[in-house]
């Protein structure tokens, strides 16, 4: 049985950054949970609904970023993003986020993540523009490899979504991160409010990120969900080492499975 909350928990203890997410297209393919499951973190499996996991390719802009409960970094603290993204949970009931790819526009950024998290950003050409009810995300990666990996996508915003579905739900309300980080499995969680989801129909979508992630021929076929979302403001807390994702050592007559 699912026991997946659509509601998020209070955060305890200090805030680490804040940020809003917005003009934010949510693109996703059902597959199988064998498909992901070497991708995911010591200590985490693919989070499943109805016997399948999604991935997802999620274009977006960042603003107003900042540190603590302090003001937004300048400059720095604006960006666009594309993720690759897949769905976990753990023995401790944590229902997460693994990413595959981060890409961003900003370089200092893409550094300052891999350092402080070990989560794997790139640094890209991007561009976000929109005209009326369209909008258009390009990204071009510049480093680290593959370089040139990218995608272009078209997106047509619809009408507001009144009672998110269940997948719907499932692959939105995620309040919190799977990260693998000097040998060990993080949970980072994270606040934010249901997000304002709308329809919205993929006009035109060339990708090379989800294939770059791992996860060739994905994009092959029609997305199974899309869906755009205005601005939610989100506040990270303190990461958490989850006890079964701790790194194993290889002992005589035992072979530990250790999965990055």
């Amino acid at each position: 049985m699912n026991t997946f909350n659509s509601v998020p928990a209070e955060l305890v203890g200090p805030r680490l950054m804040r940020q809003d997410w917005t003009r934010l297209t949510f693109i996703h393919w059902a597959v199988d949970p064998a498909l992901v499951a070497p991708l995911l973190p010591a200590g985490t499996r693919p989070d499943v609904l109805d016997g399948v996991t999604y991935v997802g390719l999620i274009p977006f802009e960042m603003r107003r970023a900042g540190f603590g409960r302090g003001p937004a970094v300048p400059f720095f603290g604006d960006f666009a993003e594309t993720n690759v993204r897949l769905y976990s949970v753990d023995d401790e009931g944590h229902h997460g986020i693994v990413f595959r790819s981060l890409e961003t526009s900003r370089l200092l950024v893409a550094l300052g993540a891999r350092v402080a998290f070990g989560t794997p950003y790139t640094w890209a050409h991007m561009r976000i523009r929109q005209h009326g009810d369209r909008i258009d995300y390009t990204t071009r990666r510049r480093w680290p490899r593959p370089r040139g990996a990218g995608a272009r996508i078209s997106v047509r915003i619809g009408d507001p979504i009144a009672e998110p579905s269940e997948v719907q739900q499932f692959v939105t309300a995620r309040f919190g991160l799977h990260t693998r980080y000097l040998g060990r499995t993080l949970w980072i969680p994270n606040h934010h409010a249901p997000w304002p989801l709308r329809t919205a129909t993929i006009e035109s979508l060339d990708d090379s990120l989800v294939a770059a992630a791992g996860l060739p021929g994905i994009v092959d076929r029609a997305p199974d969900s899309v869906m755009y979302a205005d601005t939610v403001r989100t506040e990270f807390g303190a990461p958490v080492v989850i006890p079964s994702g701790r790194l194993l050592k290889r002992s005589a007559g035992s072979r530990a499975s250790l999965r990055a």
